[in-house]
């Protein structure tokens, strides 16, 4: 995953410079975020569809190894149950790589964005609730989702 969003990276990097010189910051971030956004919802939905019992809590946790390969993201584990998955990332590869591509500024709609829509395309009822990011130059990523089953 870490060098799929390298590869994505590299050809959006020049088309988000362009926007921003024709448009304006704002505005290519903003639809760069929306772009992504969108993409990470029909992502999920393809994980979701794969799911032979249909997609729920443990099955979303269960997908962490994707975004872990190459060593990715260090994961500091604090609750798992039927209804709660918390964990902090320590080190993100993503972010340093973002940073390194000389694309720190916008790493954050690159992958972060990307975190809060997957739930939505893998399970509407699936929420997250994040209040820093490395990305961003906190000391950690605090991940807490929270299922609720009778949310449709």
């Amino acid at each position: 995953m870490l060098e799929k969003r390298r590869a994505q990276a590299e050809v959006i990097k020049p088309i988000y410079e362009a926007m921003k010189a024709e448009l304006g910051e704002d505005a290519a971030q903003r639809i760069l975020g929306s772009a992504i956004k969108q993409a990470a919802i029909s992502e999920a939905r393809g994980f979701a569809e794969a799911e032979p019992e249909g997609p729920n809590l443990e099955r979303f946790a269960a997908l962490k190894p994707h975004w872990r390969k190459g060593d990715a993201l260090t994961i500091v584990p604090i609750a798992q149950s039927e209804t709660e998955l918390s964990y902090n990332v320590t080190r993100c590869r993503y972010a340093e790589m973002y940073r390194e591509m000389g694309m720190g500024d916008i790493g954050h709609l690159l992958s972060c964005n990307r975190d809060g829509s997957f739930c939505e395309g893998y399970d509407p009822r699936i929420k997250l609730t994040r209040t820093q990011t490395i990305m961003q130059g906190a000391s950690h990523c605090d991940f807490r989702f929270r299922f609720s089953p009778e949310s449709e």
